[in-house]
């Protein structure tokens, strides 16, 4: 094994050289990526040819499979989603605002792994922003009114019937999602959680899947939340990654936020996505 491993010198995020992800990964190789992962929280693979079933295996590797609901997997796969967006699309971007994947779950995901089948020459980079590093650095009071705090999450917003993503958008999206009721439940998580691997104190979430805080009115609840939304994803915490074909990106969803951007109009781009269980 001779993995090389350059930081990407921004807030996180690191290119990671010199391991073939088509091969079966030995426990070595995989504890030492686990490490990178959880001291970078970003890791990106170039020049990986993988399949559909280097995909999944990659993905078991690091814990097994998470849920995902509200989206329909590829034909033939259980795991894996498209992440789709055709040449000729008009609907909404997906996913272009922060968030945390699948916050709104009792056992949110440890991770999300994507990897970029088309890929346009323009656009469509993907930013990540540091939690751990944004409550380092957060002012002493704004942490003082978070702090012990719970906050109420749920998927609605987004994949209610009546949502983002809901009955109405369904025409014209390449992507196959699937609204539904149960996108109205709510967990609770705290706003500022340990990393359960690392103890890594942390902001967990933000405003969009957090729908309120516990035990506090929304008149007071919503201007916190999206004070810190705005804090959160501060410049200065952010990472922005430049997709490549054939690359594989893995993310550590109790570390950081992310969101999706645009610029590619009129070219077809597509990367299939699994999701790592909880620890």
């Amino acid at each position: 094994m001779n993995l090389d491993i350059t930081h990407s010198g921004q807030a996180c995020g690191a290119s990671v050289r010199g391991v073939d992800l088509a091969q079966l990964l030995d426990a070595e190789t995989v504890a030492a990526l686990r490490a990178a992962w959880l001291e970078h929280h970003v890791l990106a693979f170039p020049d990986q040819r993988l399949s559909d079933d280097d995909l999944e295996r990659f993905t078991q590797a690091f814990g097994g499979f998470g849920e995902d609901p509200f989206i329909a997997p590829i034909p033939g796969r259980q795991h894996i989603i498209a992440v789709e967006r055709r040449a000729d699309e008009t609907s909404s971007l997906f996913a272009e605002t922060w968030h945390t994947d699948w916050s709104f779950q009792p056992r949110p995901p440890a991770g999300t792994v994507l990897y970029g089948k088309v890929i346009p020459s323009l656009g469509g980079d993907t930013l990540f922003a540091n939690q751990h590093a944004a409550l380092d650095a957060m002012p002493d009071g704004l942490r003082q009114r978070i702090e012990g705090r719970t906050a109420l999450h749920s998927a609605k917003k987004a994949y209610a019937p009546d949502g983002m993503y809901g009955e109405r958008d369904k025409k014209g999206r390449s992507m196959v999602i699937k609204p539904s009721k149960d996108a109205e439940r709510v967990q609770r998580h705290p706003l500022i959680h340990r990393h359960p691997e690392t103890g890594r104190a942390g902001l967990f979430g933000c405003f969009g899947y957090i729908i309120g805080i516990d035990d506090m009115d929304d008149a007071e609840a919503m201007p916190l939340l999206f004070e810190l939304y705005q804090w959160q994803s501060r410049p200065e915490f952010q990472y922005r990654h430049r997709w490549q074909p054939d690359m594989l990106v893995m993310w550590d969803n109790r570390s950081v936020l992310h969101a999706a951007t645009g610029g590619y109009a009129g070219h077809h781009r597509l990367l299939h996505r699994t999701t790592i269980a909880a620890v």
